[in-house]
């Protein structure tokens, strides 16, 4: 005979209903490595094969777990082979026709986003990888569900300075080709250091390398649920049962998003991959990590302690969850995006929040510079320095960091950028206005640290 904990199941539906808790994402990961082909034409169609081959009942089937578990699964997605490796068998490198081939499956298959126009250039660019880059802004421009990032550098080969350069300029062109709708373009764009292959969130998620030919991978989220727990504690709780509390936290959400993920692929007869552990916030209001910082006893995010506080948080989840699972990989930790967490675009607001802030905070946190407006009129240099500036965060301390600027055309400081749903609105943040192009300009890969000599 069951018995059943109504405390356990009471908890379970407040994490749902009150507190927004839900699976943020289940992404497919398909490889693509038999999809080539000299013929531009021959590739896209193998591409539309083998991904409705793997996905077809992608959506139905977590449509059936969410109605059967009552947990909301907020995205279905699909991350595959980067498209540099597999167009590059092209005679003709029409990376476009592919990207909208792969946007067609994605509308075709009722999926939220598609990742994995991307390359990894840390050591320098092949002809796929300069064709793919240049490739990027029309891509995205004339795609829906397209996703697209760029690795320039690692903790092992160091930053490749030319790829921190061009990535600046697809950015501003990204932007620009999208002015009509606040240069969205560049919200779909990512640049990284030390990417990861087995990553769920979009914009950065592809399938590895070392990936095998299909899995499924999970993203959950619960800052909502995290803030709650921390409010039911004694105000005057030291930090040490602070932390303990979000350990246990995190080990409920782990395992709720791995039995999801586990009956999703037994249903698609895939391997389950990961769980990725991240705190990723929404708009909503009460989803969010910046309001877990005022329930840890800041005033607001952006105040002096707002880093230790985040890395206390980012630390507390990862022990919490890697005890609910065996295989945790992603991210794994707690985004600051701006745009998407509605405490972090009030602190933005208010002027709590500056860019400067956001870079410290990115020392400690999964990612990096997410999903910040600045002025359109910010020169590639210096979009570039703030991408060299958080890349060589990740290079030195070993740690996957990323840059999700949107350059709004036409926007000012006092202005706002607005996407609707998870992408959100953010203001446009100051920037600096002294140069870097003497130094972004030089060219070369700055060297890797003198820890990657480690074998």
């Amino acid at each position: 005979m069951t018995i059943f904990d109504e405390n356990l199941i009471l908890e379970t539906i407040n994490m749902i209903k009150l507190h927004n808790f839900d699976v943020r994402t289940v992404t497919l990961s398909i490889s693509l490595r038999d999809c080539l082909s000299e013929d531009v034409n021959i590739v896209c169609d193998k591409i539309k094969y083998k991904l409705n081959k793997y996905a077809s009942n992608l959506v139905k089937y977590a449509n059936e777990i969410e109605n059967d578990y009552s947990i909301p699964i907020v995205n279905k997605r699909i991350a595959v082979t980067p498209i540099s490796l597999v167009g590059e068998s092209c005679k003709e490198k029409d990376y476009v026709k592919i990207a909208h081939a792969l946007d067609e499956c994605a509308q075709n298959l009722g999926i939220d986003f598609i990742g994995g126009f991307s390359a990894l250039v840390e050591k320098g660019f092949t002809q796929g990888d300069t064709a793919l880059i240049n490739s990027i802004p029309e891509a995205l421009a004339t795609t829906e569900k397209l996703c697209s990032s760029v690795n320039v550098g690692t903790s092992k080969a160091g930053i490749n300075m030319d790829a921190v350069l061009k990535m600046a300029e697809t950015i501003k062109k990204s932007a620009e080709l999208t002015a009509d709708k606040d240069g969205i373009g560049a919200a779909k764009l990512v640049v990284f250091c030390n990417s990861v292959g087995d990553n769920p969130f979009m914009a950065g998620a592809y399938s590895g390398y070392g990936e095998p030919e299909c899995a499924l991978n999970v993203g959950v989220s619960g800052p909502g649920v995290v803030r709650a727990a921390i409010l039911d504690l004694d105000k005057k709780a030291d930090l040490g049962v602070l932390s303990n509390k979000i350990k246990q936290t995190a080990y409920k959400i782990t395992g709720t998003g791995e039995l999801i993920g586990r009956r999703l692929a037994k249903m698609l007869d895939i391997p389950f991959g990961v769980v990725d552990l991240s705190l990723a916030p929404t708009p909503e209001i009460g989803d969010s990590v910046a309001q877990i910082f005022q329930a840890m006893g800041l005033e607001h995010a952006g105040a002096h302690g707002t880093t230790a506080a985040l890395a206390m948080l980012n630390d507390a989840v990862k022990k919490g969850g890697i005890m609910a699972s065996s295989y945790v990989g992603g991210l794994s930790g707690a985004f600051i995006p701006v745009s998407e967490d509605a405490g972090m675009i009030e602190a933005s607001s208010k002027g709590y929040l500056t860019f400067d802030k956001l870079e410290a905070m990115t020392c400690v946190c999964s990612v990096g510079l997410d999903m910040i407006a600045i002025p359109g009129s910010a020169p590639v240099s210096t979009i570039a320095g703030m991408i060299a500036d958080e890349m060589a965060i990740g290079m030195i301390n070993k740690k996957t960091t990323a840059v999700r600027i949107i350059p709004s055309p036409n926007k000012q400081i006092g202005d706002k950028i607005i996407f609707g749903g998870l992408l959100g609105e953010a203001p446009i943040m100051k920037v600096s206005n002294l140069s870097s192009e003497n130094f972004v300009t030089r060219g070369g890969r700055i060297p890797a640290p003198i820890h990657s000599l480690n074998n």
